[in-house]
């Protein structure tokens, strides 16, 4: 039986900069028990991994690798956490006492933010001593999950798309959190730009946007409404021309800003059949290089179809930030190996989950992408133990430090992200882009060290 404690009515909210409530309450009975047994002090490591990829998906992209980085930083229990611990019962005080002094102080391994990922990728590897990475299961994996779903999803798009930019426009149909994060995840996975200023503030995305159609209606006509936008922001403003009549609209647009009018938006109706008649329209009445913006409830199967259609930017929202069907990425935090004793010495013990559809393979693990002579990747390989020294000479290492005696090391830029995806995706083989369900489009196998 399971005790849920609960704080008293009294109990005040506190806001606080700490990540380290964002974690499950087993996580700290956990450790208490260890602390009680002593484990809890064994050399451990974690590793974080993905059995398979979404239903259909060719390849996933790890996100939220920064984000992690700075919740792991983050995570020390202030005055107030540990008050709320003391009063709900959560744990007995000499855990308490622990947790006041906590500090990550163990390494971090993993892949590269934006780096394409594959079933059982070792993805990310904690260690540490079993207390201190116990703890961080919850929010290495919430942001983790959320971000590498959301980065596979704008990869499809953007690779669906062709080239021409997508814009990230879903912070009213998610979390306000989450829509920061889901932002800097488009972002690295080919987006041009947010509609979300937290994410330009906090991560320096490029923001973008003009006007709803709730501009267009408090005005007396849409005329009026084009022209004080014009007047305001510019002849190369965005006009959003379907609150009434889109050939009506498109007219009235051109007479207000010229033919140096900068874009018009769709964001309803049949997108194929609009968008050619409002490049004829545009063109007939002189403004041909004014474009046109689709918005409209898009994910990537849209943004194909629309591949034949004079469009030259998308706006999507839901899908994106939902994940495109799939809103999480399904990775899981295993140990793998631990310490036969507490000693700083004791050599590493390999340990797995033998659970039925839910095994995981022990040890330290590195990995490897083998290119062939053409420059395409042909094998996700997994070592069980040390890298090989040929690594090398094998193919492209994958795995990276990212954070030692609990400081992060050389950490990438939201571009480094961006470039290091599109040097990924451009070594798989060209049908990982393709939208057409399958497996992975590499195979994942094990060597050993």
């Amino acid at each position: 039986m399971v005790t849920i404690s609960r704080p008293g009515p009294d109990a005040a909210t506190v806001r606080s900069s700490s990540t380290a409530l964002l974690t499950d309450h087993y996580e700290l009975t956990m450790l208490q028990a260890a602390l009680r047994s002593g484990a809890a002090h064994r050399r451990s490591v974690f590793e974080v991994f993905a059995r398979k990829l979404p239903d259909g998906r060719r390849y996933g992209v790890v996100a939220g690798t920064g984000r992690v980085l700075e919740a792991i930083a983050a995570f020390r229990f202030d005055a107030a956490q540990l008050e709320f611990l003391e009063r709900s019962g959560v744990v007995d005080r000499a855990t308490l006492d622990w947790l006041a002094d906590y500090r990550f102080r163990g390494t971090v391994r993993g892949y590269a933010e934006g780096e394409c990922y594959f079933p059982q990728s070792p993805i990310l590897e904690v260690e540490a001593s079993f207390a201190e990475a116990v703890l961080l299961e919850t929010v290495i994996l919430s942001v983790l999950n959320h971000d590498s779903a959301i980065a596979s999803a704008a990869s499809r798009m953007t690779s669906a798309a062709g080239g021409r930019p997508c814009v990230e426009m879903g912070s009213r149909r998610t979390h306000e959190a989450a829509a920061v994060a889901a932002a800097r995840a488009a972002y690295i996975a080919g987006f041009a730009s947010t509609s979300n200023l937290e994410a330009g503030f906090r991560y320096g995305v490029p923001t973008v946007g003009t006007s709803a159609h709730a501009f267009t209606l408090l005005h007396d006509t849409e005329r009026d409404a084009f022209q004080t936008q014009v007047d305001t922001l510019g002849k190369g403003t965005t006009l959003l021309v379907d609150t009434y009549d889109v050939a009506e609209a498109v007219r009235v647009a051109v007479e207000v800003a010229g033919p140096d009018l900068g874009a018009v938006r769709l964001d309803s109706g049949d997108l194929l059949w609009l968008a050619h008649r409002v490049r004829r329209q545009l063109d007939e009445l002189g403004a041909r290089g004014a474009k046109i913006v689709v918005t409209s409830d898009l994910d990537e199967y849209a943004i194909a179809a629309l591949a034949i259609a004079p469009v030259d930017a998308y706006g999507v929202g839901t899908q994106l930030v939902t994940g495109s069907g799939a809103p999480t990425a399904a990775m899981v935090y295993k140990l793998v190996a631990r310490a036969g004793s507490a000693e700083p010495d004791a050599p590493l013990v390999s340990v797995e989950k033998r659970s039925v559809e839910k095994a995981s393979r022990g040890g330290r693990k590195h990995a490897y992408r083998r290119i062939d002579a053409d420059g395409v990747a042909t094998q996700e390989v997994i070592v069980v133990g040390d890298p090989p020294a040929d690594l090398d000479r094998r193919g492209r290492n994958l795995v990276r430090t990212l954070m030692v005696d609990g400081e992060p090391v050389g950490q990438r830029s939201l571009e480094e992200a961006r470039e290091t995806l599109r040097h990924s995706l451009a070594q798989l083989p060209i049908s990982a882009t393709q939208l057409s369900r399958g497996d992975a489009v590499i195979p994942t196998v094990y060597e050993n060290a």
